[in-house]
């Protein structure tokens, strides 16, 4: 799979339409005929740019990496100390995924070809992944830094489903925070 096609400025908007209008309603809200409509483009430009709604999905996830993979580079290389940058990252992450729970969505769960198990992953899922990665090799300490990073990862997933789903308690959700960045990666 290739990253976010060269969509030009109509297909920018048709990304960034569908987006807001996913955050504001829910994906099911996302019809080509509303998508063209909000976007300023007609539905023939809309299916030039996209063959169908998985493929504005599949866009807007997409971005979403790119979005979320920005933050955690910010994340990281704001903290001076080593210890701090695991803590950064994952509240990076989470408050992305609690902000954008649609698009969140769309990253996680509506295009299952955007894996870190797909022969071709997109450069902005590998980004992601790469970040989480960084911030969690220093803890590393002998064990295979892809796979903390995996279990950091997941980790992260379940916290943020199981919490949006009213599946965790609320009161815990900072102690929970708390011991995923500063005590569970420890050293073994």
């Amino acid at each position: 799979m290739s990253d976010d096609p060269d969509t030009g400025r109509d297909g920018d908007a048709i990304v960034a339409t569908a987006w807001q209008l996913a955050e504001a309603e829910g994906w099911a809200a996302v019809t080509a005929r509303r998508l063209a409509e909000r976007a300023d483009v007609d539905l023939g430009t809309l299916y030039e740019r996209f063959a169908d709604r998985d493929a504005v999905v599949a866009a807007v996830a997409v971005r979403g990496f790119a979005d979320l993979a920005a933050a955690l580079t910010a994340a990281r290389v704001a903290v001076e100390r080593p210890p701090g940058v695991w803590p950064a990252v994952m509240a990076a992450y989470l408050d992305f995924a609690y902000a954008s729970p649609e698009v969140y969505d769309a990253m996680s769960a509506h295009t299952p070809d955007l894996t870190l198990g797909a022969d071709q992953v997109p450069e902005t899922v590998a980004a992601t992944f790469g970040e989480l990665r960084a911030a969690l090799a220093p803890l590393a300490d002998g064990r295979d830094a892809d796979i903390l990073a995996e279990l950091g990862w997941s980790l992260l997933h379940g916290m943020v489903m199981l919490t949006r789903g009213g599946r965790l308690r609320p009161e815990a959700q900072e102690q929970r925070e708390q011991m995923l960045g500063e005590r569970l990666f420890g050293s073994p």
